[in-house]
């Protein structure tokens, strides 16, 4: 899976993520505003297989399961933390959003850094640097 890293820092909450302006709306009007409390516009910026990469405990707040669901919807291929909150991280086993843990990831993943992911091997290669990081 190749894609940008798309980066955010600590503490990325699930009213940042999936605003609750849009509840009640189809899954896909919420992805057209994921992050948009953070970043307006950063929905239009995304190419299918993009990464959001963040610093710890992301995904904290409420139990929603449309933060996760928005995420994928919007094209994200996968997240990658140093670390998440424990609902976040279940709610995306359960849809199937990749969640991927690594040390420093927002410091050693610049914004706009090409990454391939090889899920085999638990390996994220940075395209742009040629570090390869472990998941």
């Amino acid at each position: 899976m190749r894609g940008t890293a798309r980066v955010f820092g600590d503490e990325v909450n699930t009213d940042v993520i999936a605003p609750s302006d849009y509840f009640g709306q189809p899954i896909e009007v919420m992805a057209e505003h994921v992050f948009e409390p953070e970043r307006p516009g950063f929905a239009e910026e995304i190419d299918d297989g993009d990464f959001v990469v963040a610093g710890e405990h992301f995904g904290s707040g409420s139990s929603r399961e449309s933060a996760p669901m928005a995420i994928q919807t919007a094209g994200i291929g996968a997240v990658i933390a140093e670390s998440f909150s424990r609902i976040f991280y279940r709610n995306s086993i359960t849809i199937g959003l990749p969640a991927l843990t690594v040390e420093d990831a927002s410091e050693k993943i610049p914004e706009g850094d090409e990454l391939e992911v090889d899920f085999d091997s638990a390996t994220i290669e940075n395209l742009t640097t040629g570090e390869t990081l472990e998941f």
